[in-house]
């Protein structure tokens, strides 16, 4: 072990020995079950109202090279760093993939199609792409956790992608082929190139939110690329000189990059899949929220007001967002005025079209907690929704731990709906259940191909 960079190092001789068989089988298992979510949430952005993947797709279209890599939705075969920054882009646009809470991070939208574009390159097998998302997973859960998200949101930087050019590279080292040696490079390379900032939020098309996955992607197999050609790289990216943790963050601590390495699996085992399209802060919100509707049959036209409280810490994130997937004032009020949130309704302005939306989101209110919630936050997520009632009743619930996180999973029923209402927007019947069969199958394909070939597919009209 070089002394000099012992903990660049210890990653890179991790990535370079990694195999599939380095999963524990429940690893494995879950990061299938992840993987066809984020399938189906990615493809289901090819719909002609996500203004984010008509823009990247079209762009990837006019300036990409020919290759072996399939760009989602156009029937196009282009380069791999074209494939992985408009497929990555593709697969947070909808904001419905999963994420993980503690670690502020959606590493599902950024791996799948870094491991897709390079499992084609490469002609790797269904094991070996489903192996890279769970490693790049697991890679940028412990940047993150070094990093120390909360410092990094009160910063203004994107955990997701400041987090997943590093993931991304170790998803891409591993597909690559790449030695320790070169390993290292790639990490050096890749910390050349984070970036995210939080000024996505001032961009009302959310076009800006999931271009960032798309460059944590790109950067990622780029850096690997770049690697394996022997290009020179900082050598010590996380050990010492100018290194990249202490340049995001001013609390910084490198203890979660090498603890229990190979053994713990927390970055893909505590990973949530999300019951709704919306920003994950505001998911136990809406929990709360559908509680009190049931428990009280409750019709939108009874309710004059809704109220979050919520952590300070993140609430500027959710507080009068210009983004309509990040405004309580939005998400909360179509829910309860529609009976449903759809992925949709980030990019169809419901209150526009629909008066009871247009009413409750006018007096929706976001009250800033600086007690117990901002004290929980970001380990929990902490909303309690408060209805005032046109009748002068007032209602309150308050929910910590949000369904679709580990401690509730969502059932086998409510994943598979999921998956069929969201693939149901771009794809017919029969398309829907091949599509399904092939993410199920993935795990014993000898290659992507099958799977790449229905999701090359434009969405039908």
């Amino acid at each position: 072990m070089n002394d000099r960079a012992p903990i660049t190092r210890s990653l890179a001789a991790f990535v370079s020995s990694f195999t599939p068989s380095s999963l524990p089988d429940e690893v494995m298992a879950y990061t299938r079950e992840l993987a066809r979510d984020g399938l189906g949430v990615l493809y289901a952005a090819t719909h002609e109202s996500v203004t984010a993947a008509q823009g990247i797709c079209g762009f990837a279209e006019e300036i990409a090279g020919p290759g072996p890599c399939t760009l989602i939705g156009r029937n196009r075969k282009v380069d791999p760093l074209s494939a992985a920054l408009a497929n990555g882009t593709l697969g947070y646009a909808a904001d419905f993939e999963p994420h993980h809470p503690e670690a502020i991070l959606h590493p599902i939208a950024v791996m799948v199609p870094t491991a897709l574009a390079l499992s084609e390159a490469h002609r790797r097998t269904g094991a070996e792409a489903l192996a890279a998302v769970a490693l790049g997973c697991e890679i940028t859960y412990r940047v993150s956790m070094a990093m120390n998200p909360r410092e990094l949101y009160d910063r203004g930087f994107h955990p997701s992608a400041v987090a997943g050019s590093f993931g991304a590279a170790a998803a891409a080292a591993f597909l690559t082929g790449l030695n320790e040696e070169q390993t290292v490079r790639a990490l050096g390379l890749a910390g050349l190139q984070t970036s995210g900032l939080l000024a996505w939020q001032d961009d009302p098309r959310e076009d800006a939110r999931p271009f960032q996955m798309g460059l944590a992607a790109r950067n990622g197999v780029m850096s690997a690329m770049l690697a394996k050609r022997g290009f020179g790289a900082p050598d010590r990216i996380f050990d010492g000189g100018h290194t990249v943790l202490n340049a995001y963050s001013g609390v910084a601590d490198p203890t979660p990059l090498t603890l229990d390495l190979g053994t713990a699996w927390d970055g893909v085992m505590e990973l949530a899949i999300k019951p709704y399209a919306s920003v994950s802060f505001l998911h136990p919100a809406l929990d709360a929220l559908v509680v009190l509707l049931d428990e009280h049959a409750l019709t939108s036209e009874q309710i004059g007001k809704i109220s979050l409280r919520f952590a300070e810490a993140g609430a500027h994130c959710v507080d009068d967002n210009p983004l309509k997937g990040h405004s309580a004032q939005y998400i909360l009020p179509v829910r309860a005025a529609m009976g449903r949130l759809s992925f949709l309704d980030l990019f169809i302005d419901r209150r526009e079209s629909e008066p009871e939306v247009a009413r409750l989101a006018a007096s929706a209110e976001v009250i800033r907690d600086t007690g117990t919630f901002n004290d929980a936050f970001p380990d929990f997520y902490m909303g309690e929704v408060i209805l005032t009632l046109t009748d002068g009743r007032t209602l309150s619930a308050t929910s910590k731990v949000a369904r679709g996180y580990p401690e509730q999973p969502l059932s086998r029923e409510e994943l598979d709906r999921k998956f069929e209402e969201v693939t149901s927007t771009v794809c017919s019947r029969s398309r829907r259940r091949s599509l399904a069969d092939a993410c199920e199958t993935l795990i014993d394909a000898p290659d992507v191909d099958a799977l790449m070939t229905l999701l090359a597919q434009a969405p039908d009209a």
